[in-house]
């Protein structure tokens, strides 16, 4: 958007089904939070803890912080706040707190909700899509936002543009003939500006192992790089398979201390080797 047209992104993000409660759903509880029956779940090839990582926030975590890091836009300093919001009001909500909003900052990613806090629907809700708000710099682009018809706030600065469906499964096998064919990626990092880190479900105990993402352990949320990497957080794709060292609360963040790891693994050895290599350049 912003290449295209010469507007700064003031936030991009989705849509998605949530509500706080959904971050400690586990593979048990997660066809309850779909609504789905039995029979349902029993007639197809449903994957539990693949869905529950939809469900539990991991999944909304780990595509903004690609959307972050390729974009060189930064998340929140606490994250996702999954604020109940639909398509006409994008231009509300997502925009800074400075300018009547619910973002910390400009240029940033955020996630909304399609259900309000207390389980009731969104009107107009963006479940389903994806969408952008951006900032008009000058007088003539905003009275351009007013003769376009385009929903606005209520200074008629703030805009947004939405898809209301994103088609993944129909969109992926162009990616991949891309890349194939003629050696494009459709996004590729730029810069580390997020990343996932793993949060207690509940109380985790000394021994116990971790079953990574959509499991009965952890769930992902997104963070800012420098702060994850300042923390020595425990990024949620490596929380699998590793027996806990210390006990942790419910809410908390896991570190690379709190479980035993083996070193020599290629995939945490790379992982730890960006974060040297980070903390070097900073």
């Amino acid at each position: 958007m912003g290449a295209r047209c010469g507007f700064d992104v003031v936030c991009a993000g989705k849509g998605t089904r949530y509500l706080p409660s959904y971050h400690q759903s586990t593979p048990a509880t997660v066809w309850q939070h779909y609504g789905f029956t039995d029979a349902q779940v029993a007639s197809g090839d449903y994957n539990a803890q693949m869905f529950n990582s939809f469900l539990d926030g991991t999944k909304s975590a780990i595509e903004m912080a690609a959307v972050a890091n390729a974009a060189d836009l930064r998340p929140q300093p606490d994250g996702l706040h999954f604020p109940p919001c639909g398509v006409d009001d994008l231009a509300h909500i997502c925009r800074p707190i400075a300018a009547g909003g619910q973002l910390n900052q400009h240029g940033t990613v955020e996630v909304v909700s399609s259900l309000e806090r207390d389980g009731r629907p969104v009107f107009r809700d963006l479940r389903w899509g994806v969408y952008v708000t951006f900032v008009a710099p000058d007088e003539y682009v905003k009275r351009c936002f007013a003769e376009y018809g385009l929903v606005t706030d209520d200074s008629g600065r703030y805009t947004a543009l939405y898809r209301p469906a994103h088609l993944i499964g129909l969109e992926l096998p162009i990616s991949v003939l891309r890349v194939g064919l003629r050696g494009e990626a459709t996004g590729t990092p730029t810069v580390w500006r997020g990343d996932v880190v793993s949060i207690a479900k509940r109380d985790l105990q000394e021994g116990e192992m971790l079953d990574g993402e959509g499991g009965y352990c952890v769930y992902g949320a997104l963070a800012p790089a420098a702060d994850s990497l300042a923390n020595d957080c425990l990024p949620i794709g490596l929380a699998h398979g590793l027996r806990m060292r210390n006990a942790v609360p419910a809410g908390s963040r896991l570190r690379w201390a709190d479980v035993a790891y083996e070193t020599t693994n290629p995939t945490v050895r790379m992982r730890r080797l960006l974060e040297k290599s980070i903390a070097r350049s900073n």
